[in-house]
């Protein structure tokens, strides 16, 4: 009787699951989803000069996280130009995730435990490495976090800033946080004194230093508060899509690491010298590309487009007025952690 009822409980889940299977064979996931309606939508953050900045006076988005919406985009249809920009508020990124209202999420958002492992999110590689630190008003002469001792420290709402901020000054300096929906109303309260300093990740301050008419009167301490791993970010769950995501992410790495840029992608094609994974990541040797069921010059499209990691990287933050260094944003083989796997 019981290995009766066992097999019977077997054939069961069998024939349950079947239909399951074949319903997902025939949605096709995210990617058919994509290709049918005819462009992609990538939430982003709108406000942070460098990164994701929506200018509308002149009708244009810009930044370095934006390009790589572009690229996810010249890959898929090889055309960059197919992607719709869609501003998310820190605290509603991961609920335009679950619901389906963005396709991909690349807006200056911290890779962490929880996040990827409670919110329904599946992260990428990371594209930029930051950390968070503290902007005060230079005439105030705060020079360390014990400066702060009683101070209210403006944050943004729905981030990792506000725990950061506990973290850094437990044991040492009693702080309130104020927090605001974004950045621009954070820097606001502060303008306004309603806060004596402001917490966010380095990249953030320093974009509004750069851009802000005050920002000569500030300062930011040179504490590294914590670690920022900001990368892109979709609903977890489907396999082909993440696979997409991230191995553009590493065709934007490997691309530097061989030194195919915008300029020479086309050229490199025909140089019989190529090192042979940029050759396979070109479609000039192998199929690989069959794997993604993208076209075989889907990196090709992405490098013409948007050009490699450095590239886009120096386009939006090291020149003037951010001026960004490499740092540990740099290639591994530069003494930085920016490293894609072996594409073969």
């Amino acid at each position: 009787m019981k290995r009766i009822s066992i097999l019977l409980i077997v054939t069961l889940i069998a024939v349950v699951a079947l239909p399951l299977v074949s319903v997902q064979a025939q949605d096709g996931g995210l990617l058919a989803k994509v290709r049918e309606r005819g462009n992609l939508i990538c939430g982003i953050n709108g406000g942070i000069p460098g990164f994701g900045f929506v200018d509308t006076a002149n009708n244009t988005v810009s930044g370095f996280d934006t390009d790589f919406c572009r690229a996810l985009a010249a890959a898929i249809f090889g055309d960059a130009t197919k992607v719709e920009f869609k501003a998310v508020a820190a605290a509603d990124r991961f609920t335009a995730i679950g619901s389906g209202e963005i396709d991909v999420l690349i807006r200056n958002t911290t890779f962490t435990f929880g996040r990827d492992a409670q919110q329904g999110a599946e992260f990428g590689p990371v594209i930029f490495y930051d950390g968070m630190s503290i902007m005060v008003r230079t005439s105030d002469n705060i020079t360390s976090l014990e400066g702060l001792e009683g101070a209210t420290v403006c944050a943004i709402q729905g981030t990792t800033t506000a725990q950061n901020v506990a973290d850094a000054t437990s044991g040492k300096v009693k702080v309130e946080v104020l927090t605001f929906e974004n950045i621009d109303q954070v820097i606001d309260g502060f303008v306004q004194t309603r806060c004596d300093a402001v917490a966010s990740d380095q990249s953030q301050l320093r974009a509004k230093k750069a851009t802000s008419e005050k920002g000569g009167e500030w300062t930011i301490l040179p504490n590294t508060l914590s670690k920022e791993p900001l990368a892109p970010a979709w609903k977890a769950g489907d396999a082909q899509w993440g696979d997409l995501v991230r191995w553009v992410v590493y065709a934007t790495i490997i691309a530097e690491e061989y030194g195919v840029t915008q300029g020479n992608v086309e050229s490199q094609l025909t140089n019989a010298d190529l090192n042979p994974e940029a050759k396979r990541l070109l479609g000039v040797e192998g199929e690989l590309y069959k794997v993604l069921e993208l076209d075989q010059a889907w990196a090709v499209n992405v490098i013409k487009a948007v050009g490699n990691y450095g590239e886009i990287f120096d386009r939006n933050l090291t020149a003037a007025p951010l001026s960004f260094e490499r740092g540990i944003n740099a290639l591994w083989r530069n003494g930085g952690l920016i490293y894609a796997p072996p594409y073969r």
